[in-house]
């Protein structure tokens, strides 16, 4: 097992790596929208915030050396549902044809009050 970390995602807020590599799979932890440089929460719009935390996921999946292509599972978990269609609108620009399993969750409540979190599981083919 190989705990992931780098600079080019936000530090984990908890005792947690920012991913954990197994043989040809990588867990990625839930992505929340902070800037990794000031570490500061971004709380712009839903579509920004969305924007930022794939693009932190992304970063710890490429530090891990796989792709965007390997993500086989994505989980949303979105403040307001009410958001999914602006979700699925910065999601698509990301994965265009490429469509991993995905789960979209309502709940009340998310790590420092944001809206969105997103986590995914990579496969990376032997």
């Amino acid at each position: 097992m190989e705990y992931i970390n780098t600079e080019k995602a936000p530090k984990a807020i908890g005792p947690y790596s920012q991913a954990v590599k197994v043989d040809n799979m990588l867990f990625v932890s839930g992505q929340i929208p902070i800037d990794p440089i000031s570490n500061e929460i971004v709380r712009e719009n839903i579509k920004a915030e969305v924007e930022l935390v794939l693009k932190n996921l992304l970063s710890i999946v490429h530090e891990a050396g796989f792709s965007l292509e390997d993500i086989a599972k994505v989980t949303i978990y979105l403040k307001n549902m009410n958001n999914f269609e602006a979700v699925n609108e910065i999601y698509e620009k990301y994965f265009h044809s490429h469509k991993p399993a995905r789960a979209v969750v309502e709940v009340s409540k998310l790590p420092k009050d944001v809206s969105v979190e997103i986590e995914a599981i990579c496969i990376k083919k032997k």
